[in-house]
């Protein structure tokens, strides 16, 4: 039997559509772009329009513009595309750095919504319609600090968490349906989140920039380097795969070695 070349796209997703949020930029981007060599029909979600409208271009793409910290309104704003999406990749997220005395409110409510009732809204509306098929996948980015705590992160650490048990729950509930949830876990990665946490951590502990990454950013890391979009791209890929069939409630570790400390 003929191997497919690993610079060729396998398409083994043909026939499937995947919804992917936080899809216009940094490792959502890098997902849709998998998944679309796969050949798999993606949706694209995220709020910045212009941006998303150019990686739909580029890919090939449906573009859906959404804010996910109104879930109120998420239910209506995906109902037209929910019972055809046989995979979810739960991406999107944003980052605030400050002491828990000085965190707004606010921002801590903003952030549980957009990467923690979001993804419970989006997996609660796709749900149905891959139990009736049979067969769907869910996909959470979670993070190192879905499984560590780190400091002045305390609304990403909790989403992230929440996240975990949130996947679990899904594994557990769609285990005989066909319906896997897993997460992925990925150190720092190179993306725009990243960049800016950088900055952020600069101003917290009043260092150059430059000095940020090896001090602060990467100092449990035994692997002194970010990690690459594409790595996470392809280990969505593999639990999108029948290789990973009897894998769910479980998780993608790419922390370059940060847990094993």
């Amino acid at each position: 039997m003929t191997q497919p070349s690993p610079n060729q796209p396998s398409r083994s997703l043909s026939g499937r559509t995947a919804l992917i949020t936080g899809a216009a930029s940094g490792i959502g981007r890098a997902i849709a772009e998998q998944f679309v060599q796969d050949g798999a029909a993606v949706v694209a979600v995220d709020r910045d329009e212009e941006r998303l409208g150019k990686v739909c271009a580029d890919l090939g793409a449906t573009p859906l513009v959404l804010d996910l910290s109104d879930t109120a309104a998420l239910p209506d704003a995906i109902a037209a595309v929910a019972p055809t999406v046989d995979i979810l990749v739960n991406n999107a997220g944003i980052q605030h750095v400050e002491r828990i005395e000085d965190f707004p409110i606010g921002t801590f409510e903003t952030i549980l919504k957009i990467m923690l009732t979001a993804p419970f809204v989006l997996t609660r509306a796709v749900l149905p319609g891959m139990y009736e098929r049979g067969w769907g996948r869910i996909v959470n980015i979670s993070s190192a600090h879905g499984r560590r705590a780190s400091p002045y992160k305390s609304a990403y650490v909790t989403a992230k968490h929440g996240l975990e048990g949130l996947s679990k729950v899904i594994a557990l509930e769609g285990a005989g349906k066909g319906v896997t949830s897993n997460c992925i876990n990925p150190g720092y990665v190179r993306t725009p989140l990243v960049e800016k946490q950088i900055a952020d951590q600069a101003a917290v502990h009043g260092l150059p920039e430059d000095e940020v990454l090896a001090k602060v950013i990467l100092t449990s890391s035994p692997v002194k380097r970010l990690i690459e979009p594409a790595e996470v791209a392809a280990a969505a890929a593999f639990l999108c795969s029948p290789a990973s069939a009897s894998m769910t409630g479980s998780q993608i570790v790419l922390d370059g070695g940060w847990g094993a400390r």
